[in-house]
């Protein structure tokens, strides 16, 4: 059986402010107050992972020890069919050192060079509490890409992906319906289903 979550606080063990700003509205409406690593001064580890799961696991569990409160990490990217699956866990790496993902959707762009543009994001979400116990749960929103890049209301590779059944892309939609339908809010249902007895 999953642990319940009956906790009032939370650490978010993420430093990137559009993920802690989605995790917070998610969050907030159940009465958790929402601590940002960054904010505690957390560091944040090397990841080293192979999997979403394993790097959002790995996260949660230094933010949970490093803080003595339970954490929630997220490890999410996009993953594009025509390229095995790249940028994959690499998603925020080929942005380079500056974060500047205009430079990573050129190179995906570069890349496709024309090529079938099926892609989805994935979101891996890891529950840690100090104790070492950890809950993972997944999720993921199918979709196509979309050049040249629309939008400036997303963060990340939101302004190229169109989820299936929208014309619009992430970049262009209200960030209250794309929180409804996205990757993250799709891996966080579970996590309610799982851990928030208060949701159930």
């Amino acid at each position: 059986m999953p642990r319940a979550f009956t906790e009032h606080r939370i650490v978010v063990a993420s430093h990137n402010p559009g993920k802690i700003r989605e995790i917070r509205n998610l969050l907030t409406p159940l009465g958790i107050k929402v601590q940002a690593a960054d904010k505690l001064g957390l560091i944040e580890p090397e990841e080293t992972g192979k999997t979403f799961l394993e790097n959002a696991d790995l996260k949660a569990r230094a933010a949970a020890t490093a803080s003595g409160i339970a954490a929630l990490a997220d490890d999410s990217g996009l993953c594009v069919d025509a390229l095995q699956g790249a940028p994959g866990i690499y998603s925020a790496r080929w942005a380079g050192p500056d974060k500047d993902f205009a430079l990573a959707m050129a190179e995906i762009e570069r890349k496709l060079d024309g090529a079938p543009s099926a892609a989805h994001f994935t979101c891996a979400l890891s529950l840690a509490w100090p104790d070492g116990h950890v809950e993972n749960v997944e999720g993921i929103i199918e979709g196509r890409l979309r050049f040249p890049p629309k939008g400036t209301r997303g963060f990340g590779y939101d302004p190229i992906f169109v989820p299936h059944g929208y014309d619009i892309s992430f970049g262009e939609m209200d960030p209250e319906n794309k929180l409804a339908i996205n990757h993250r809010a799709i891996a966080f249902k579970k996590m309610l289903k799982a851990c928030f007895d208060r949701a159930n």
